[in-house]
């Protein structure tokens, strides 16, 4: 049976985890010591936040971590029962082996409600003896302060270029893939940073063919190349704005774009135009401005006609 890559090439042990080294050294001493902090994860998607805590889970716990270690995706089971249940449940039972603690993950703690964030407190409160918490989320902002004191906050970084490249060059060669040169561009541009995004779009790709293109990457994503995006707004800055429009409707058919994935897209490329700083921001405003007019319920391509025509001014 074909195995997922993102769960075949995640990352083993500490020292496998690119990009986040400060973070790994302060971690791995926790595991050492076989002592930890309520700790806090805190920054974008495919960073390796869940990696970390699994390879803790299994360093603290050997061969009984799952009996140890509690996952639960808080975006899911948001509400204050999953905490007065199933978190409290398994946190007030005793450890399975000669450990002096459980551990329990809660990704995606940002969606947690205020009622479960107070109740989760209280639970972190009374059970420090017995359990620890990993707590991940986007934003850290999104956490109540109570929460946030009571914790060891590691905030990761989306990865580096060539992080992502030894990434690819790791299951090019495991799954025997031919990578041109400008795929590696490609594939940062339309993942920024995310490994597991990498490796989704790379076992994606490798269905179709084992040689793997930039035009590959863009087709299988369904995003334009941003130099497409770049002419379409240096055509609409040049005051041509028939033609820039005509282009960019059929770059959204040619792709299968939705309005919201073309105001990002536009959005990279606004600072690329060679146009004063002054109106790259005014134009950076209107951005802003026409994604929340479409995420409000506004026509998409009327939207993107008036976003135009600011271009053009």
């Amino acid at each position: 049976m074909m195995e997922i890559w993102t769960e075949k090439y995640r990352p083993k042990e500490f020292e496998d985890i690119a990009g986040q080294e400060d973070i790994i050294k302060r971690v791995s001493s926790f595991v050492k010591s076989k002592n930890m902090p309520h700790l806090m994860f805190s920054g974008p998607a495919g960073v390796g936040k869940t990696t970390l805590s699994l390879i803790v889970a299994k360093k603290l716990f050997g061969e009984e971590w799952n009996s140890n270690f509690l996952e639960l995706n808080a975006s899911d089971e948001r509400g204050i029962d999953v905490v007065r249940n199933k978190v409290k449940d398994f946190a007030r039972t005793k450890t399975m082996g000669n450990y002096p603690f459980k551990v329990i993950y809660l990704d995606e703690c940002d969606s947690l409600t205020k009622e479960a964030q107070q109740a989760l407190r209280r639970t972190m409160e009374n059970y420090v003896n017995s359990c620890r918490f990993i707590l991940s989320c986007n934003y850290s902002s999104k956490i109540i302060d109570p929460i946030q004191s009571r914790c060891a906050i590691f905030r990761f970084k989306p990865l580096e270029k060539k992080h992502i490249v030894k990434q690819v060059e790791n299951i090019a060669k495991g799954e025997g893939l031919t990578i041109n040169s400008d795929a590696y561009d490609a594939i940062y541009a339309v993942t920024e940073g995310d490994a597991r995004r990498v490796a989704n779009i790379l076992q994606d790709c490798a269905s179709m063919t084992k040689d793997i293109s930039a035009e590959t990457i863009y087709e299988k994503v369904a995003a334009a190349r941003p130099q497409e995006v770049n002419k379409i707004l240096t055509i609409a800055v040049s005051g041509d704005f028939i033609k820039s429009r005509d282009m960019l409707l059929d770059m959204m058919l040619r792709y299968g774009l939705s309005g919201l994935d073309v105001i990002k897209q536009i959005h990279k490329e606004i600072w690329n135009l060679k146009i004063e700083d002054s109106k790259k921001v005014k134009l950076l405003d209107k951005c802003g401005e026409i994604e929340f007019r479409m995420v409000e319920g506004s026509d998409e391509f009327l939207q993107l006609e008036a976003l135009l025509a600011n271009f053009t001014i």
